[in-house]
């Protein structure tokens, strides 16, 4: 394993953490946008993370040998699963012929909790960035 593997795996969280944070935001920010570009309400959207593998090429095929974990990525940006939860508001410009206006479904608490999670996230991983970082500056420290 490399000295540097621990710096590689800890740099793609911190990206991965930032597409999360990035997300989080515009799901913040169009808590109310009831018309989009496309048409319709705002959906929200979250993050998928996944492991990111490298295999070992010609000796993944021996028994045993199995690719090995080097950090996170994105695998995809998609639309929350849900409702859209619909309010009566006749004289909104969205409105149906009812009155009701099908609104986001950004849960503003839920996307404050996802935020500090992924803050946290962030945090740590910087933290363990950091970390290897002085390691590696202490071995050449002492190796001079």
């Amino acid at each position: 394993m490399s000295v540097f593997a621990g710096m590689r795996i800890s740099a793609s969280a911190l990206q991965a953490e930032r597409t999360r944070l990035d997300v989080i935001t515009e799901n913040i920010a169009n808590v109310e946008t009831t018309r989009t570009p496309q048409g319709g309400p705002y959906r929200r959207r979250q993050v998928v993370l996944g492991a990111s593998q490298v295999s070992f090429g010609r000796l993944s095929r021996w028994e045993g040998v199995t690719p090995r974990h080097t950090g996170v990525r994105v695998l995809a940006v998609e639309p929350a699963p849900g409702d859209l939860p619909r309010i009566y508001n006749p004289g909104h410009p969205d409105a149906d012929a009812e009155g009701y206006v099908t609104m986001p479904n950004v849960d503003l608490p839920t996307e404050m909790a996802d935020l500090l999670v992924a803050t946290r996230a962030y945090e740590a991983n910087a933290a363990a960035f950091r970390s290897s970082r002085d390691l590696i500056r202490q071995c050449l420290s002492i190796m001079a």
